[in-house]
Formats: structure tokens, sequence, C-alpha cells
């Protein structure tokens, strides 16, 4: 047992990545590969919106808050990954983790509020259009974007500070990063406490989502509103779903005994790889605007080398 005083002294010991001394190097080139290709791509969305006057629109600017966040995620779990691959230490110090479980759970939090607004951006403008230039205005847009960052990261505050009181009883952690779940299992006394708040934080993303959106739309008896329902929150729905996926099954993996680790360990790192590659892709691919944008971008680049 680690006393409450030398707590940001210990060292923890995530689990081994277990791979043969041939990999090491491939898999520190793939890793570094990997996460420049998503900065790339996340940077390229964030860049065509902000230089192209046509996107400052509030579906584009509440969009600008994924490849951010993306980034943000990508960047909490590759650095540290690299250099375990290239030092072959898996040890991290107890503060460190705590700092890479909060970015990692600001990270998924704020992906599912992120898409929470854009789904009430499309809600409005399908279902009311008539209403949407006076509902997202300009200053409701900074209050819908300030908030949902706000609540975010107390929401997140408060579960990481739930585990300051906790004293450590051991050193390795079962699993390949530092979030929550993890790192209650360290923990020597109970709780439970965390846990009911964990459960409620997890209900109060997945509550209102963008399948409640899409079928308030399809149900509209409007016909021409749910085609455009259909059109419009197509992209987001997938993106959605993705997302559901890669978040949902890890963090109840660790409430039951009954899912293999391993299986655990591979989803629990799955949300900060595929989502952060995959969402610049479809945004920048199945987007009209942003698409046509990019192209013409890189053409008058390839004009002016020319």
């Amino acid at each position: 047992m680690y006393p409450n005083r030398s707590v940001l002294s210990v060292m923890l010991t995530l689990h081994s990545l277990e791979l043969p001394q041939s990999s090491i190097y491939p898999a520190f080139i793939f890793g570094i590969a990997t996460y420049l290709t998503i900065l790339l791509c996340n940077l390229t969305i964030v860049v065509t919106i902000c230089e192209n006057r046509n996107l400052h629109k509030p579906m584009y600017i509440l969009l600008l808050n994924l490849p951010i966040n993306d980034a943000m995620g990508a960047t909490s779990f590759f650095p540290q990954l690299l250099y375990s691959l290239w030092s072959q230490d898996r040890s991290v110090s107890y503060p460190a983790c705590l700092f890479q479980g909060f970015i990692i759970h600001l990270y998924g939090g704020a992906s599912h509020i992120i898409l929470t607004a854009m789904a009430f951006d499309r809600y409005i403008a399908i279902c009311f259009p008539l209403r949407y230039g006076a509902i997202m205005t300009t200053s409701n847009l900074v209050r819908i974007i300030t908030v949902m960052w706000l609540i975010n990261f107390i929401i997140i505050f408060v579960l990481f500070c739930l585990l300051m009181p906790y004293k450590i009883c051991q050193t390795y952690m079962a699993d390949l990063v530092c979030y929550n779940p993890s790192l209650m299992k360290i923990m020597c006394e109970d709780t439970t406490v965390n846990n009911i708040y964990g459960l409620f934080i997890l209900c109060s993303y997945h509550s209102f989502t963008y399948i409640h959106i899409l079928i308030t739309c399809v149900t509209n008896k409007q016909s021409d509103a749910k085609i455009k329902a259909l059109q419009t929150c197509g992209t987001h729905l997938v993106v959605f779903l993705f997302l559901e996926f890669n978040t949902f099954f890890p963090l109840i993996a660790h409430r039951s005994e009954n899912v293999p680790a391993h299986l655990r360990r591979v989803f629990s790192i799955s949300v900060l790889v595929f989502p952060p590659i995959v969402n610049p892709l479809i945004y920048g691919f199945k987007t009209k605007e942003i698409r046509q944008k990019i192209v013409s971008y890189f053409k008058r680049k390839k004009n002016s080398v020319q």
C-alpha cells in the first residue's frame, strides 16, 4: 500500500506490448506514420474550414471541434506508445498516468458532446428550416461551443478528483493505456462511488444521440424532411455509430469478468486510433463542400509549383 503523501512519486507499469524483438522497429515506424497521418488529415480539415469563408457556417464551425478533439485524443496516446516502443520501458509515473487518463476521457466525452451539438444543428436545419437562422446565430453558436467544452471538462475533472483520496495497492496495470477503469483496479479501497458516477456519465453521454434525431426527422410528416434527414445525417450517423462501437464496449468490458483481457485491451486503444483516422476521411470525402475546397486547394498548390 502506498500512502497518500508518497503516491505522486509512485511508478506504475503498464501491460507489456508483447512484441517480438524483430517487430519493435517496424512497429515504431508504423506508429509514427499512423500518428503523422492522423495529425495531417485532421489539420487539413481544420485549415480548410478556417481558410474558407464559405464554410464559416454553424455546421462547419461545430465540425471544426471534431478534428481538434481527434488530434488531442491521438496525442494522448501515440507519444507515450512510441516512447515505450523505442525505450522498451512500460513504466509511467502516477501523475503522468492520471493526466493521460484525464485527456483520454476528455477526448471521449467531447467526441459525444460534439456529435450531439452537430445533431442539434441538423435537427433545427431539417425540422425547423425557417427558424434556423434565428436559432443558430453567432452568439448562440459561441454559447453552444463554450458550454459543451465546459460541461465536459467539469464532468471529467470530477471523475478524476474522485480517485484522489484512494491509496494504491499495486503498481501493475493490466491495460495498455491509463484511464479511469484501469486506475480503479489498482486502488485499495471500495470504488463503488466511482463506478456509479462512471455509469452515470456513460448513460448521460449516450442518452441523446443521432439515432434519436434521425428517428424524429424521419417520422416527420413532410416527405422532404425525411429525404433531407437521410441525406444530411447519413455521414454523421456513420461517425456516431463507429464511435459508439469503439467506446461503449471497453467501458462495459471492464465491468465484466467474462470478457477476455486481450479483447478489452484492443478496444481500449481502438478508440484512440480509428476515429481520429476515419473521421477526417469521412468528412473530407463525403461532405461535398469540404471535399471541393480540399481538391481546389491542392490544385492551386500543384499549379503554383509548376
